[in-house]
């Protein structure tokens, strides 16, 4: 399963939620002020931009936001909010590509480095935030930690949440370090949809040792975007990498 397959027209019509979910005032105002306090007045760029969940608002409140993002179907949703010289994107992987100027932000956020199946690609993925960074520029990085103890010696399978109308479940293939997400989704009528995505679970120390391999210092790291104390039960975390001031 390839990125760019996975984010087709239909999934990209499907994430967007308006005022529910992730774009619930509650989930998404933290992270927007949160995001603004990183930025500190200068430019942000967005990997991974998608629909423009976050870049949207943002915006918004007055913060410069550039985008890069593999799908076309998620950039022409976005397009259907914001025109291409408020939010300019770039399209392409957020492991390579380049965008032009530099940057005081990066921003990756809801788990999203971990659709990078490599280690090779999750470290590239910083060396490449560091090139859009300007000294003391910071990369900040939402992830989940992978749920392993909820894993029992022969069992593949996790179901993560589960009520009326949607089953959600992760396959694991702990060798590789890899999970498949499935999101079964159940209609009145009787008709279910399924939704897979592949991802790349990384350990919180692996993606430290990522960020010094790109040369930056781990600023902080908290359980939420709200700045809760990170605990070994905490379920995801918000870090924040920053470069030398040179």
């Amino acid at each position: 399963m390839r990125q760019n397959q996975i984010w087709d027209t239909e999934a990209a019509r499907s994430y967007d939620t308006p005022g529910t979910g992730m774009f619930a005032p509650e989930t998404l105002d933290p992270v927007l002020d949160r995001l603004a306090e990183l930025a500190d007045g200068g430019r942000v760029l967005e990997f991974a931009i998608g629909t423009g969940r976050v870049a949207v608002p943002l915006v918004r409140r007055g913060v410069p936001v550039t985008g890069i993002e593999l799908s076309q179907p998620m950039i022409d949703r976005l397009r259907t909010k914001a025109d291409a010289t408020t939010i300019p994107v770039v399209v392409g992987d957020m492991a390579t590509t380049r965008a032009p100027g530099t940057f005081q932000l990066v921003c990756l956020v809801y788990n999203t480095i971990s659709n990078l199946l490599t280690q090779a690609e999750q470290v590239a993925c910083f060396r490449n935030a560091a090139r859009h960074l300007a000294p003391g520029g910071r990369f900040v990085i939402e992830l989940w930690v992978p749920e392993l103890r909820k894993l029992p010696p022969g069992q593949q399978a996790v179901v993560w949440q589960s009520e009326t109308g949607y089953i959600g479940l992760d396959t694991y293939d702990v060798l590789r370090q890899r999970v498949v997400s499935h999101h079964f989704r159940f209609d009145g009528d009787g008709t279910s949809q399924v939704f897979r995505s592949p991802h790349r679970y990384i350990w919180p120390a692996e993606l430290d040792l990522m960020a010094e391999l790109a040369g930056f210092e781990l600023e902080s790291r908290h359980a939420d975007w709200q700045g809760g104390g990170f605990t070994a039960d905490s379920r995801s975390h918000v870090s924040v990498y920053r470069l030398p001031h040179g």
